[in-house]
């Protein structure tokens, strides 16, 4: 070898050294190498200029830290573990988006000894799990106490890691879990037993609607208190989930406490005292598992569809003289607390069209089904104008003939011709026994001690004894005068501006 080479061989050597020896050089070699190994690394890894950005903009309601080393054996061994976690909740393919950010801090970086100090790192892996926004500008010490941060102290391997997660979000995801697809365009519409998977999606949209009225402190004057008060007794009633039915009559008993004269508190205490403190569904609802509902796009289906089963569950257990007080009930509900403008303000078109009481639980059941047909067919042209729907899922007129023959009169799509007793009987069966019976014999739940939680859940009420006497009493005076309440609810309805619509 010549001088000139030597020379020039030894520069070459000390700029990969320097570069090796430098922050961030990790990735530059790897791009020298031309290798993808980590192209597909799910957990998201963060440093000093990241970290607090990354986990106050994520919608994750939670997030997982690891701190390691990058020469660390242990945490070489340890990723492939932590990456099959990852898959299940990071990047564009995860199975439960939404639910869990994982996340992590390579420790041997001197850019992130500050910040791995903060959280008192004292061995690798270290595995910390909490609310992404108390990572933000947050830290963790060993002796502190009630901190919402907390140390995974059982995640060595990806099922104990998972299972870890599970407990802490009442959920019973598994590494083997795969997206809700569906092999053609209306695999959930023309099987039978996928409503089934509906009812997690009843529980989830109930949770979620109740988490949007806390998030936007939405119960703000004496009626929209009210209209608060008799949805709730709607669900302490009526909900199919036992678990809904119980945190509904729960916050019921103690609306003067938490919400006095109609003005709420809405963050959680360490007392009783604020809405908050109430889940409506309990702690233990699985969250960002939508399975009936789920679309092939993360923003589309989920807590719409969701919220539409609830109506239609809701509306085939209703007793003739509940009809007309569900239907305010439902009708004021969504002009409060339904967020999307449009949306609301079509659906409330569409309940002051009503001019006559109702008087038989049939009436209320069919015009759900014929208000959700009305939507769909206006979100059916919306949709293919602007290419904005679901294209595994596009809105259709329903129920499809496959599903229910013998509710067509006549075979004109143009014009459709319903025999509407036999949508009532599909109907009413569709949503209720049919929905209870197939979930027992097909449980998606995990574990048999789940499954028979999930099935005591699935009793429908059939007396006031699931609700306390005075929400059940408040029910009753309420259906009994579904003729003032009627009045009230136009009348107010007639009293306010009219709003423009975007249409």
């Amino acid at each position: 070898m010549s001088v000139v080479h030597l020379v020039l061989f030894s520069g070459l050597l000390s700029l990969v050294i320097a570069v090796s020896s430098s922050p961030g050089s990790r990735s530059i070699l790897r791009d020298i190498g031309g290798g993808n190994a980590d192209q597909k690394d799910k957990a998201v890894e963060l440093n000093t200029t990241n970290f607090d950005s990354v986990l106050r903009d994520t919608p994750a309601k939670y997030a997982v830290v690891e701190f390691f080393a990058h020469w660390c054996p242990a945490c070489r061994n340890y990723k492939p573990h932590y990456e099959k976690v990852a898959r299940l909740f990071n990047g564009p393919d995860a199975i439960h988006p939404g639910m869990v950010l994982m996340t992590r801090v390579d420790c041997a970086m001197k850019t992130n000894t500050k910040l791995c100090d903060k959280f008192s790192i004292s061995h690798y892996p270290m595995l910390f799990w909490g609310p992404p926004s108390k990572f933000v500008s947050g830290s963790w010490e060993p002796k502190k106490e009630k901190s919402e941060i907390l140390v995974i102290d059982d995640g060595r391997t990806a099922d104990r890691l998972l299972d870890w997660i599970n407990k802490q979000i009442g959920s019973s995801y598994r590494l083997d879990d795969k997206k809700f697809e569906n092999e053609h365009v209306l695999s959930n519409i023309t099987n039978y037993e996928q409503i089934s998977q509906a009812v997690y999606d009843i529980e989830e949209a109930t949770a979620e609607a109740f988490d949007i009225i806390l998030s936007h402190k939405a119960i703000k004057s004496s009626e929209t208190s009210a209209s608060f008060v008799r949805f709730i007794q709607l669900l302490a009633a009526h909900h199919l989930s036992r678990r809904c039915r119980k945190g509904a009559a729960e916050i019921l008993v103690n609306y003067d406490d938490i919400c006095p004269s109609g003005k709420c508190s809405y963050e959680e205490s360490g007392g009783k005292d604020t809405l908050g403190n109430f889940p409506i569904c309990g702690k233990d609802v699985p969250r960002g598992y939508y399975m009936f509902c789920r679309g092939s796009k993360n923003d589309t289906r989920g807590f719409s569809c969701g919220l539409w089963v609830l109506f239609h569950s809701l509306s085939v257990k209703i007793e003739d003289g509940e009809s007309h007080f569900a239907f305010t009930t439902i009708c004021d509900f969504v002009n409060n607390f339904f967020m999307c403008d449009e949306c609301r303000l079509h659906f409330n078109d569409m309940c002051l069209s009503v001019k006559t009481p109702f008087k038989k639980a049939r009436d209320f059941v069919l015009w759900v089904w014929s208000t959700h047909n009305k939507v769909n067919e206006r979100l059916m042209k919306d949709e293919a104008s602007l290419s904005t729907g679901d294209p595994k899922f596009p809105k259709i007129i329903w129920p499809p003939k496959e599903l229910c023959p013998s509710c067509y009169l006549s075979s004109d799509q143009k014009k459709i011709e319903w025999d509407h007793d036999h949508v009532y009987k599909f109907l009413k069966n569709y949503y209720g026994p049919k929905l209870v019976s197939v979930y027992k014999e097909k449980s998606v739940i995990g574990s048999k001690e789940e499954t028979n939680i999930a099935t005591e859940d699935l009793t429908v009420a059939t007396n006031a004894l699931v609700v306390p006497i005075g929400a059940a009493l408040a029910i009753a005076i309420a259906s009994c005068a579904f003729g003032a309440l009627a009045c009230y609810w136009r009348t107010q309805q007639k009293n306010r501006k009219p709003r423009r619509s975007w249409n």
